[in-house]
């Protein structure tokens, strides 16, 4: 992508790395001439601002230059004063070296030129910092005259060593990037040749023996010290050969990309891994040295580019010089080329204000040329991010408590493919040991199904009263005869019930020695002796006798062997217990769990915080998991691991003893429950417990069918819905089954389903106003799917879903007889499952499996899946008769690793709990 240009036939620089804002300095090219052909010579700076989006660069000073410039170079001398902008050098004809303070060009202040020498016999076209020691200047010319200049004496120079025989122009020279000491030269014959400053002389040369190697470029690495790059100008080999000084011999490789000599080489110094050339040929490509391979390339322009040169500042943006006076600067990481420049009409007309150029002084008529269309070039950016983009190290924090560090290994010196291997440590967090120690006595107490024993645990271990007595309460739960022994809880048994009877003899005795019939009464009819009652009554007078029939009939009213919710309603709440014991000995078993449950609801609304407490006692003896969480998180925090640790534990034995009651599963999750259990399962996966998280979930939508999308209030003014299904979408190694869903405040479903969702009544199906009138003129829901997709609105963070069969009759087609064999052992592994399963959860597990694997068949019947699915799916099924399930699955993860997620969501989620649970139970 073009970001600046300048029209300058010029040599140029960029400032220092350290320089801010970022400037390119240009020096008019002694090696070529405009078309003015003016032999003038002007050096300039140019700010680089890539926040204006126009491709013009802003001019920040100017100087006429007393010779034209071969080479320029920028460096940091001098940037140790806060004015400071350091120095450029510029190499000149007939030997001349100046050197330029940037600060005086910049301000206009004073005289910018701090030295000036003509020490070299020719051209100066070889000019290099020392990178280290930045008052060191290293500088080349003709006769093989090599100078190091020490800038804060600029005026006699050292050299590296006796001159290279025989004496040739030094086209190059570089200082080596990792060792001070180390300089290099480079000659058009080919032939380069490496210096050592501690011993001035020369300790290797390097030359290529096929004698068509003309040197132009020459580059060390920014790493590896031993290796540097050779470019070649010769059409006949316009190659870049690598080179390692161990192995002097040949070089190590070359790259071939350009058909025509190269004209200049530039290796970044943030990523050893870019190295850019241009070549004769009118291309500009960028390679990756260690492989060989060209990483990104400009398009063909018409100009060869004699010098290309990586910013320092902005690694990702590179200038390039052309032969046709421009300097324009790119960037590697992409996007668009605008082709189009300005016609040279355009520039006449603009030079002569619109103005006869005869001197008539008539206005020029609007020239009709061809529109001109602009031509946009599309480049694509590198092909692996650069090195300084990727992190060489990091942190963080993944799914399930894991925390990921990686860091960044540099491969030794000595090779010459760069390999940075990626080293990722995996490590898992966990920082509630105490609650994953209670969670883990849970789930063995679940697994052994010795529950009792856990009870009788929690109840020796109760800090209060209350605790130890709902302990209790659900300990008795899980035993045979509850009743009885939930009445004993309540404190009442037959021994007392006995005692109670005698007691109440003698009160009435002695309330009849005394003459009190009246009180004798009372305790009669308390003790539920009616017939005493009345005949006391009677003996008692008039007046009592009525008053008497009066209770005794409206007793009979509500009649103790069929005990109505009279009893629940008008019990005085003090006297809940008897309430409760009344229930446990009267009430028929089916209305039971009704009446216990009405008489927790009036102690939750109208008792104070201890009766309200007492009330999770009535929806435990009545089995109400749901309602106990309500009455539970309305009394109790559960904020915090351990509180909701507290109530999962209660909530889990509950729900065991009514599966054990009733022999099935009990109902679906209601909001309250299910945003409990979310947290739950949240929490054991962020602490590294993912099996154990999952358990708490369901296992399939078969699970929430009843109850599809379930739904809690948010604190931020809408609803968070609970949809629970089978998903791989997070992790491709996790089955996940919940997302979290956030919808506005009114929300309409748009397919009918036959219970209460997203806050609609629980009316039965088909009478709910928004659905009873599209069911009646036979019409699907505006925009639902086939499937019974529930559409949610644009603004969810993910869509909602539930499969449903269509009740309509599909004629199905054959299944290809190629992939019979993979439904005979599917469905075979399926039966051998169920032979041995006995656990109600696998069992579930087991059943919707075959519905989950009619989708797969489906699929084949249509031919809608991909040769590489279909290789995957015969090779797990050959594992499976194999009884190889751990293969099994590595090869179900290379499946949906190289699969869409939408080709086989719907059926590979169930191979893989298949062989799984196939695995566990070694059928």
């Amino acid at each position: 992508m073009k970001l600046k240009e300048i029209e300058r036939t010029a040599v140029q620089a960029w400032s220092p790395a350290t320089t801010h804002p970022i400037y390119l300095a240009s020096g008019t090219s002694a090696q070529q001439l405009d078309a003015s052909f003016s032999t003038n010579a002007t050096l300039e700076i140019f700010e680089v601002d890539f926040r204006d989006p126009s491709l013009d660069m802003k001019q920040k000073g100017t100087l006429p230059a007393s010779n034209r410039f071969h080479k320029l170079i920028w460096g940091n001398f001098g940037n140790g004063s806060a004015e400071s902008s350091g120095v450029i050098i510029g190499g000149g004809d007939n030997g001349v070296l100046t050197m330029y303070s940037v600060h005086q060009i910049l301000t206009s202040k004073g005289d910018p030129v701090l030295g000036q020498t003509e020490k070299h016999s020719g051209p100066v076209r070889a000019l290099d910092f020392n990178p280290f020691q930045s008052n060191l200047l290293a500088s080349g010319a003709n006769d093989s005259e090599i100078f190091i200049w020490d800038l804060n004496n600029f005026s006699v120079p050292m050299t590296p060593g006796t001159k290279s025989q025989p004496h040739e122009d030094i086209s190059v020279v570089s200082w080596n990037r990792q060792v001070q000491h180390i300089l290099s030269s480079a000659h058009p014959s080919g032939k380069a040749v490496v210096w050592d400053l501690r011993k001035n002389e020369p300790i290797i040369k390097v030359s290529d023996h096929s004698n068509r190697m003309h040197c132009s470029g020459m580059a060390w690495h920014p790493e590896v010290a031993t290796q540097l790059v050779l470019s070649s100008e010769d059409d006949r080999l316009p190659v870049i050969q690598i080179w390692d000084l161990r192995f002097a011999t040949s070089p190590l490789s070359q790259l071939e990309g350009h058909t025509r000599g190269v004209l200049s080489v530039s290796w970044c110094q943030a990523d050893p891994d870019l190295l850019l050339s241009s070549a004769k040929d009118n291309r500009i490509l960028c390679w990756n040295p260690s492989v060989g391979e060209v990483v990104y390339e400009l398009p063909i322009r018409s100009q060869w580019c004699f010098d290309v040169q990586w910013c320092p500042r902005n690694p990702s943006v590179f200038s390039a010089a052309t032969f046709d006076g421009w300097i324009n600067i790119y960037s590697v990481m992409g996007g668009n080329l605008e082709a189009q420049q300005k016609t040279q009409a355009d520039k006449i007309s603009s030079s002569f204000n619109n103005l006869d150029p005869f001197g008539t002084g008539q206005s020029l008529p609007p020239l009709q040329v061809p529109e001109q269309v602009t031509q946009t070039t599309l480049i694509p950016p590198l092909k692996k991010p650069p090195k300084w983009i990727r992190r060489p190290v990091g942190v963080s924090f993944a799914f399930g408590g894991k925390l990921i560090t990686f860091g960044l290994t540099k491969a030794p010196g000595q090779q010459m493919q760069q390999i940075y291997p990626h080293q990722v440590f995996i490590s898992q967090v966990t920082t509630e040991t105490e609650f994953l120690l209670r969670s883990k006595e849970l789930q063995m107490a679940l697994q052994s199904g010795n529950l009792l024993d856990y009870c009788q645990g929690k109840i020796q271990t109760a800090k209060l009263p209350f605790e130890e007595n709902l302990w209790n309460f659900l300990k008795v739960n899980l035993e045979q005869e509850s009743r009885t022994k939930l009445l004993k809880l309540l404190g009442y048994s037959k021994e007392e019930l006995q005692r109670k009877v005698r007691d109440t003899d003698g009160l009435i005795s002695q309330a009849l020695l005394l003459g009190n019939f009246e009180g004798a009464v009372e305790l009669c009819m308390r003790a539920e002796r009616f017939a005493d009652a009345i005949i006391l009554a009677i003996a008692g007078g008039d007046n009592l006798l009525k008053k008497t029939q009066k209770r005794y009939f409206a007793k009979q009213k509500t009649n103790l062997s069929v005990v109505s919710d009279d009893i629940v309603c008008t019990c005085d709440l003090q006297s809940w217990k008897e309430a409760l014991a009344i229930l446990l000995t009267y009430s028929k078993h089916e209305d039971y769990t009704q009446l216990c449950d009405m008489l927790g609801a009036r102690l939750e609304s109208e008792g104070d915080a201890a009766l309200s407490s007492d009330a999770c006692l009535c929806y435990i003896s009545s089995g109400n998991v749901e309602r106990l969480v309500e009455c539970w998180v309305k009394n109790h925090e559960t904020s915090s691991p351990l509180a909701l640790q507290d109530l999962i534990e209660k909530v889990m034995v509950l729900s065991r003893s009514v599966e054990i009651l009733r022999g099935t599963a009990g109902p679906a999750p209601g909001p309250v429950l299910a945003e409990r259990i979310t947290q739950y399962a949240s929490l054991l996966a962020s602490q590294g417990c993912l099996a154990a998280a999952m358990n708490y979930l369901p296992s399939s939508s078969k699970e929430v069918s009843e109850n599809q999308a379930v739904v809690g209030n948010s604190s931020i003014g809408g609803e968070m819905v609970l949809c629970m299904r089978e998903s791989w979408s997070f992790d491709r190694h996790q089955d996940l089954k919940f997302h979290l869903i956030y919808l506005p405040e009114k929300f309409t479903p748009l397919a009918p389903i036959t219970a209460p969702v997203m806050g609609l009544p629980a009316e039965p199906q088909g009478t709910h106003p928004q659905l009873s009138r599209l069911q009646e003129s036979g019409q699907s829901p505006p925009g639902a799917p086939k499937e019974g997709s529930l559409q949610v609105p644009g603004n969810c963070f993910f869509s909602c879903q539930y499969h449903q069969l269509p009740r309509e009759s599909i004629e199905r087609k054959e299944l290809p007889p190629e992939h019979q064999a993979l439904k005979t052992t599917f469905e075979g592994l399926v039966q051998r499952c169920s032979a041995v399963a006995t656990d109600p959860k696998t069992r579930r597990k087991l059943e919707d499996a075959v519905q989950r694997l009619e989708c797969l068949y489906e699929k084949l019947r249509e031919q809608a899946l991909s040769p590489t699915i279909l290789m995957g799916l015969h090779e797990i099924a050959r594992c499976i008769e194999a009884k190889n399930y751990p293969q099994g699955l590595v090869v179900h993860t290379q499946v949906v690793s190289s699969s869409s997620f939408s080709e086989v969501s719907g059926f590979m989620p169930i191979l893989k709990v298949l062989m799984t649970i196939a695995g566990k139970l070694n059928v």
